[in-house]
């Protein structure tokens, strides 16, 4: 058995991720502050809660104390909200990460597995997005991500401590919150075209995205805290398959057999337009294959979310 902590362990990813692990048999341990993570998501699970601030070293150097391997999930995630508070985003998202980093050092763990995401590349790459790109990103939440994997790397090279930085893309699935102020698309137009609400998007609709189901995720990153050879690596976690957010809705609305209403305003500052990942990285060091495509991950998600 081993003993993990998973940042953020009470948000979306993160509580899919425990019940991961403790489907593998590991003893988990979670560090959350629950300001975007929810309890509800843990309640019926056998973990150890810690609650706490990333921002506060000695909170998360207790909370590291006695683990193998840390998943560093926890964030301030969303790209519009790190437009409208650029500075606490930098603070959890950076400090925070580089908090876990310092503890994990001085605790001697081997191992630890960052979250990152693919809002790091921008819009200057061609598609699809390799790791070997250089990134540019727009918002400042890409910013602070982009900031703490150079963190992880550094620590990788400096200190030889294990890291390993997955970048996420568009993850979706049971446990997303469609009743966030800054609730992610999946859940709200499941939820808006369920009641037979307008879906509103910004932009024309056609912007793309690699909508990643969480249990795919899950797998790649339980994987990423053994696999020898992805140490200090860089590695894209996606579905390898990027659908409009048009054809989102109308999925959707085919899946729950409802008509679906569109409503379109203006681009929102920040976002980007296109993504769509290369995960041959992922195929070679994580053995990772997308198992759970569009549709199904849709299907599986309506069942939760909406019962």
């Amino acid at each position: 058995m081993t003993k993990v902590l998973v940042t953020g362990g009470g948000g979306f990813i993160g509580s899919n991720l425990v019940r991961g692990l403790l489907e593998r048999g590991d003893d988990v341990r979670i560090l959350d502050n629950f300001s975007t993570g929810n309890r509800a998501n843990i309640a019926d699970l056998d973990v150890e809660v810690v609650e706490g601030e990333l921002r506060s070293y000695e909170r998360v150097h207790n909370a590291v104390r006695g683990v193998e391997t840390v998943y560093h999930l926890g964030a301030l995630g969303s790209v519009p909200r790190s437009v409208q508070d650029p500075l606490t985003s930098s603070a959890v998202n950076i400090e925070g990460t580089l908090n876990v980093l310092l503890a994990a050092r001085d605790e001697g763990i081997r191992r630890v597995v960052f979250s990152s995401s693919s809002s790091i590349y921008g819009i200057s790459n061609p598609l699809p997005l390799k790791e070997s790109m250089p990134p540019d990103p727009i918002s400042p939440y890409g910013v602070a991500k982009l900031a703490a994997e150079r963190y992880c790397v550094s620590f990788s090279r400096v200190y030889e401590l294990e890291t390993v930085v997955l970048r996420y893309f568009n993850v979706f699935g049971p446990h997303q919150d469609p009743n966030s102020q800054y609730a992610a698309v999946v859940p709200l137009f499941l939820t808006a075209i369920a009641r037979g609400e307008p879906v509103t998007i910004f932009g024309d609709g056609e912007q793309s995205r690699d909508f990643t189901f969480v249990g795919n995720v899950v797998e790649a990153t339980v994987v990423a805290g053994q696999a020898p050879e992805a140490n200090g690596r860089i590695i894209n976690v996606a579905a390898e398959a990027p659908a409009s957010v048009n054809t989102l809705a109308d999925t959707i609305g085919a899946i729950l057999d409802k008509p679906v209403e569109k409503r379109y305003e203006a681009p929102r500052t920040g976002d980007i337009r296109d993504s769509f990942a290369d995960v041959s990285e992922a195929r070679q060091l994580l053995g990772f294959e997308p198992r759970v495509g569009l549709d199904e991950g849709l299907r599986r998600t309506a069942e939760f979310l909406l019962g």
